[in-house]
C-alpha cells in the first residue's frame, strides 16, 4: 500500500517539491551580475516578505533606568518601543569613558526560555535571573557573560528579548512552533517580528550618542546568529556580523520540527538571505560550511584571518589598536569595521 505521508511529517512527494526550489532571485542564480543592482532587487523583496510591517515611523521613546556600575562599564536597562504593539526592556552596557564607543547588538536563543538577554548580560536585578544565568554561562561559556566581556573591552552593548524570553515569556520549549503558527493564522509572522525588531534595535543602537555608528556589530548564538545575519540583511546599521553556530538548513529544519519560527516566504525566492547582508565583515565561527551562508562568505580558521584591506599578494597591515584592546576575532571584527575586508571574500567592494 502506497504512504502518502512519510518521515518528517513530508508528502511523499517532497523530492518534487524540493526540486521547484530553484530560488530565482539567488546570487549565482539570478541573471544579474553586478552585486549592487542584485543587492538592492534582494533586500526589497527580502524586506517586502516580511509580512511584518516596517516601524519606520514608530518612536523608541527609551527610558534608561539607573546605572549600575561594574569593572569598567555601567549596566542599565532601557526600555523602548520596538514596534508598535509593545515596549520591550533591554539590556544596555556602557564603557566608562568619553566615547564614542563601538557597539555589539547581542542575540541568542537556545531553547530556554525563563531567561533571554540573561543568557549574555548578567542580570543586576533579579537574584532568581542571576542564578538561572550563572548556571547558564557555567554550562555554554566557562562561566563567562559573554555581553559584559566586550562592555570591559571598550563596546557598548545591547541585548534585547525576543518574544517569549524572559520579561516577554513565558514560553516553553514545544509551544515555540505553536506560537509561530497562530502569527501566521493571524496573518503575521513571528520570524518576521524578531526580523522587525532585531533591525529596529540596531538603528536605535546606532543612533546612541555614546555610539560610534560607523563600528555596529550583529552577534549570535545558535538560532541568534540566523537572527544576526537577518539583521544586517535589512539594515545597514550593522557594519560587521559574527553568526556563531547557526545550526541547520532546510531539510533539517523540516525533518525536527523546527522551522516555523524562524520561517519566511523569502527563502523561497533568495535562499541566501545573508548574501544581502555582504559587502560587510562577516566571522561565521563554524567549521563547516552551511548552503546559506557560503555564498556570505567563507568559514575564518587558523589559515585564514580578518585583517586591513590589502593589495593582493602583499601582507596584511597590521592593526595595533585591534591586538591591543581584543583579542576575540568576533570584537575585531567592530573595532576596524570600516576598514577591514576578507581578502578572499567572493563579492565585489
Amino acid at each position: 500500500m502506497r504512504t502518502a505521508v512519510v518521515d518528517g511529517p513530508l508528502p511523499d512527494f517532497h523530492p518534487a517539491l524540493k526540486a521547484a526550489l530553484t530560488f530565482p532571485l539567488a546570487w549565482g542564480t539570478s541573471p544579474v551580475r553586478d552585486f549592487r543592482v542584485w543587492r538592492r532587487a534582494a533586500r526589497a523583496k527580502v524586506d517586502e516578505l516580511q509580512i511584518v510591517d516596517r516601524e519606520d515611523g514608530t518612536p523608541y521613546a527609551p527610558e534608561f533606568g539607573e546605572p549600575v556600575p561594574r569593572d569598567g562599564y555601567r549596566a542599565q536597562s532601557v526600555t523602548l518601543s520596538l514596534t508598535r504593539y509593545a515596549r520591550v526592556r533591554a539590556a544596555l552596557l556602557t564603557p566608562d569613558g568619553p566615547g564614542p564607543f563601538p557597539a555589539v547588538l547581542l542575540h541568542d536563543h537556545g531553547a530556554k526560555f525563563d531567561i533571554g538577554k540573561e543568557k549574555l548580560v548578567r542580570p543586576w536585578d533579579d537574584d532568581v535571573r542571576l542564578a538561572s544565568a550563572r548556571g547558564w554561562a557555567e554550562k555554554y561559556f566557562s562561566g563567562r557573560f559573554v555581553g559584559d566581556e566586550p562592555a570591559r573591552r571598550g563596546y557598548v552593548v545591547l541585548c534585547a528579548d525576543a518574544l517569549g524570553w524572559g520579561d516577554r515569556g513565558p514560553l516553553a520549549y514545544d509551544q515555540q512552533q505553536a506560537l509561530a503558527s497562530n502569527f501566521f493564522h493571524l496573518g503575521s509572522s513571528l520570524a518576521g517580528l524578531m526580523a522587525r525588531e532585531d533591525a529596529r534595535a540596531a538603528g536605535f543602537l546606532a543612533g546612541l550618542d555614546r555610539v560610534d555608528a560607523r563600528r555596529v556589530a550583529a552577534v549570535g548564538f545558535s538560532m541568534g546568529a540566523y537572527r544576526a545575519w537577518q539583521t544586517a540583511a535589512l539594515t545597514d546599521a550593522v557594519r560587521a556580523l559574527a553568526p556563531v553556530c547557526w545550526m541547520t538548513g532546510l531539510m533539517e529544519r523540516i525533518r525536527r520540527r523546527h522551522g516555523q519560527n524562524s520561517a519566511v516566504p523569502s527563502s523561497t525566492a533568495c535562499k541566501a538571505g545573508a548574501s544581502v547582508a555582504r559587502p560587510r565583515p562577516l566571522n561565521p565561527l563554524r567549521r563547516e560550511r552551511r548552503g546559506f551562508l557560503a555564498h556570505a562568505a567563507l568559514p575564518l580558521d587558523e589559515r585564514s584571518s580578518l585583517t586591513r584591506s590589502t593589495p593582493a599578494g602583499t601582507e596584511p597591515a597590521r592593526c595595533p589598536e585591534r591586538e591591543r584592546r581584543c583579542t576575540a576575532p568576533t570584537l575585531a571584527l567592530v573595532r576596524c569595521a570600516p576598514n577591514v575586508t576578507r581578502r578572499d571574500a567572493p563579492y565585489p567592494r
